[in-house]
């Protein structure tokens, strides 16, 4: 896992690429090269986390010194590609980094389709004098790019990119922020002219032009699966064996692995699943809580613990701790996050890097492939698992000319099921790809590499491509999954209904941290986007939140991170 920057152009120098190889320093802290040559920088900081050597650093060069690579992320199958190139290739490493620019030279294009991991990567032709970048299936690894004429520019995170081209708002992606819970789009953010390449595409730039090609259709891949998928047994059977060997790829690491643990039905399977394959490992957990008993995942934590005898690191988070983790959170993330469970995360991350942990696995991407949220079954099309008939947003604070500038998203339907529509939505526009950038930010900023082991295609086309009876039965989501589960966990977890990972942000935000949300709501109202609101519907709006009007708190959450956000804290 690692920060990677690039610029291909003669305007910048050295000097310009070491500014945002600093500003990303916490993603790579073990080593930091630079690779300059005519019109093309590269520069990486690196975290080891396999082939521990300098001989692995980067930008990493083949022998001939033709090819130059930066690579951000892990390829998880690098052992048996490495095997399958055989003497193609003279290795000098035992690392992944070697193995990823070997199967470029040897299969081109094509290598993207051989790669099991997690990645973002550019490689520079000195010959052809070309680049060639590409991001992971599901955009598990960032990739952002910016373009001035015939100049590219790109990094792991945008603020790298804000230490040589201006920082303005992209006012649309913010609009549709605040009025439809929009992240951006598969290749917009938050900030004009700043983009990301998309989940699942490469790109390729020569002559002061880029073309983006799509290299993972997903759609394709759902629908060329055979129909028969025999019985739930044997559903059971094939999903188990993949999800073993998933663990089993992801556990390859010189350094030690933790695990991040809630109190669900997903964190408890994979768990139990990495005791059985490595029962001498004896991995540690981490949890957070909070202290307030109609929140906190313990019980079911604990539960589990008593079933696997690991070693559990509770961390609490107190409210006391917020305004000051909403600043510094805010920082890594550069962009809107998802409020103060985030902060709550965050700190597993900080206390593992603390006792020396480097690698944590856990359970995003369950809920996507099963279909597991709440609203699956519901007609509406919301974003927000739980929020019911109440509008998690507050359009009547927002000025008409702003309000103007919003357009409400629209996502492709490439499937008969409305179930599986709406999976694809999350896995590729809204939930994922927001908890993904969430995520990769908080663990990066603690020098932490977060590996998920339900990402693996091979589990999301399997589990995707099931029929809905499969996935929901009567009101039990996930319902193959939960009659695995039923042989590994405590049945008090593989029973129990989602529950979103929750604090007490509600009563917080209202009551507690009051004087901590007024400032950050004047800062915004007296900003120069103060224009973008009506100050004093949205003051009407938060005393009313104050008085007890509190059925959600995700539009209080939207204004203070957008003041956090704006005023560059």
């Amino acid at each position: 896992m690692c920060g990677i920057a690039g610029i291909i152009g003669s305007r910048y120098n050295i000097e310009d690429l070491r500014k945002m190889l600093k500003s990303i320093r916490h993603r790579g802290p073990d080593a930091s090269g630079i690779y300059h040559n005519g019109k093309c920088l590269l520069g990486h900081n690196r975290l080891s986390i396999i082939d521990l050597s300098k001989e692995a650093n980067q930008p990493f060069s083949d022998t001939s010194g033709r090819y130059q690579l930066i690579f951000n992320g892990e390829i998880y199958n690098y052992k048996e590609l490495k095997a399958e190139i055989g003497g193609r290739y003279d290795f000098k490493t035992s690392s992944d980094t070697e193995v990823l620019l070997a199967t470029y030279i040897v299969f081109g294009k094509d290598c993207l389709e051989k790669l099991n991991g997690m990645f973002a990567f550019a490689i520079w032709d000195k010959e052809k004098k070309e680049l060639f970048a590409a991001r992971d299936r599901f955009g598990v690894k960032p990739f952002y790019y910016h373009q001035a004429g015939k100049k590219l520019i790109f990094a792991s995170e945008i603020k790298a990119i804000h230490k040589v081209a201006k920082k303005l708002p992209d006012e649309k992606t913010w609009a549709n922020y605040f009025c439809y819970g929009s992240y951006g789009s598969r290749d917009t953010t938050f900030y004009k002219d700043i983009f990301q390449l998309p989940a699942g595409y490469f790109l390729e730039y020569k002559s002061g032009k880029i073309q983006k090609y799509q290299w993972y259709n997903f759609e394709e891949r759902i629908k060329e699966r055979s129909s028969d998928y025999g019985s739930e047994s044997e559903v059971k059977r094939k999903y188990l064996e993949l999800l073993e060997d998933s663990i089993k790829l992801r556990f390859r690491a010189d350094v030690e692995v933790g695990f991040n643990l809630s109190g669900g039905v997903d964190s408890s399977l994979l768990l139990a699943l990495v005791n059985h394959l490595h029962p001498n490992h004896n991995i540690k957990a981490y949890t957070f809580y909070t202290g307030d008993k109609r929140y906190d995942e313990l019980p079911w934590v604990e539960k589990m613990i008593q079933k696997t005898g690991n070693p559990l690191e509770k961390i609490k988070l107190s409210l006391e701790e917020v305004p000051e983790l909403s600043h510094t959170t805010t920082i890594f993330q550069d962009e809107p996050f998802g409020g103060i469970p985030t902060l709550a995360y965050s700190k597993i991350f900080k206390k593992a890097s603390e006792q020396v942990i480097k690698v944590l696995l856990d359970g995003q991407g369950m809920d996507e492939q099963w279909a597991g949220y709440d609203y699956y079954s519901h007609t509406n099309n919301t974003l927000i698992q739980g929020s019911k008939n109440e509008s998690p947003f507050r359009l009547n604070v927002l000025s008409q000319d702003f309000k103007r500038l919003s357009e409400k998203p629209q996502y492709p339907t490439p499937f008969s099921s409305g179930i599986q529509n709406k999976q694809y939505r999350d896995i590729f526009y809204t939930k994922l790809p927001r908890a993904l950038r969430f995520n990769d930010r908080i663990s990066m900023a603690y020098s932490t590499e977060l590996r998920e082991p339900f990402l693996d295609y091979r589990l999301v086309e399997l589990a995707f491509s099931l029929p809905d009876s499969m996935k929901i039965k009567g009101n039990v989501h996930k319902h193959l999954l939960r009659e695995l589960v039923k042989d590994y966990v405590p049945f008090e977890i593989a029973e129990a209904p989602k529950r979103a990972l929750q604090t007490p942000q509600r009563e917080w935000l209202g009551n507690e941290l009051r004087i901590f949300v007024d400032q950050q709501i004047e800062k915004l109202l007296n900003s120069e986007f103060s224009e973008w609101f009506d100050a004093k519907v949205l003051r009407t709006e938060w005393e009313a939140y104050k008085n007890g009007k509190q059925e959600n708190s995700f539009y209080i959450w939207q204004w203070v991170n957008c003041s956090l956000v704006v005023s560059g804290e």
